[in-house]
């Protein structure tokens, strides 16, 4: 089912799911009991990303292309800039469509291990802007892209470039943005007004990211620019080396950000889930208790 048809009739806000592709055949194993358990929670679609650099395509469309053809749930294949032609992206989403994969996540992409910034291969492209109307152009494709409440940590610009970059990437041919993961919600509450007042009109949709390992999560949002308040880092950092009780905090921590969500009238959650099923499933049922 299409993103756009998928956010118009829903009578709720949505529950969603992203994972990543592994590298190995065990690590893929681990993805389909991960998706298997998920299911529970009944999530309106399922994203599935490339690897870092742009890396495990081959993977990707595979997990996308089974989701679509065993599950009955709606899978949406990230598409990026990294290291690819027009004609080698214009020829993936021809085979994405051949498959009946209707939904792309598309984004610029991360740059791959060793180069220090992004340059887009001769061909391609270097914004994820220029991605979204190359898509829209090729294919009945219903197209989701990528925001930053925080502002992009490439960007010189701060949050005022990520909303003028959003109603771009809205004009040519988005039809929801997904959030990086963020503990703020007044962050989340500024960037939508800010993005409202700026002509946004498609749905934003915060990205989750529930707190299993308190090392790990510093060093995540260190690279990606997303800021940890100073009272979660007091409430972690006497307990950090006792990982039970670090995924029991960050469950609850998770429960109550989603529950501030749901009450100002958010369109959906989208969780990263880092391919286990255990804190997503125990938020999910919280909330839909």
């Amino acid at each position: 089912m299409r993103l756009a048809d998928i956010l118009s009739g829903a009578d709720k806000p949505l529950l969603s799911c992203e994972f990543f592709p592994p590298k190995t055949d065990k690590g893929e194993e681990n993805l389909w009991q991960c998706l298997h358990e998920l299911q529970a929670m009944s999530p309106a679609y399922i994203s599935v990303t490339y690897g870092a650099g742009g890396t495990t395509q081959e993977r990707t469309k595979r997990i996308v292309t089974r989701i679509k053809e065993q599950t009955g749930l709606s899978p949406v294949a990230h598409l990026t800039c990294v290291g690819s032609t027009k004609e080698e992206l214009s020829s993936l989403l021809d085979e994405y469509a051949k498959a009946g994969i209707e939904n792309i996540l598309a984004l610029r992409g991360d740059a791959p291990e060793g180069m220090e910034k992004f340059e887009a291969v001769d061909g391609g492209f270097s914004y994820a802007t220029d991605l979204i109307d190359f898509v829209s152009q090729r294919g009945d494709f219903s197209i989701a892209c990528a925001t930053y409440p925080e502002g992009h940590p490439e960007s010189k610009g701060g949050v005022e470039d990520d909303i003028r970059y959003l109603k771009t990437k809205q004009d040519n041919g988005a039809c929801c943005a997904v959030t990086q993961y963020f503990f703020d919600n007044d962050t989340f509450f500024r960037f939508r007004d800010a993005a409202a007042q700026a002509g946004v009109t498609i749905p934003l949709i915060p990205g989750i990211m529930p707190i299993s390992n308190y090392a790990q999560i510093v060093r995540f949002s260190g690279m990606c620019g997303a800021s940890i308040p100073a009272w979660i880092h007091e409430k972690m950092q006497p307990i950090q080396d006792d990982l039970g009780a670090v995924k029991a905090l960050g469950i609850e921590l998770a429960i109550a950000q989603c529950q501030s969500l749901l009450s100002h009238d958010v369109a959906g959650l989208h969780f990263y889930t880092l391919n286990k099923s255990e804190a997503t499933l125990a938020i999910s049922q919280a909330l839909q208790s």
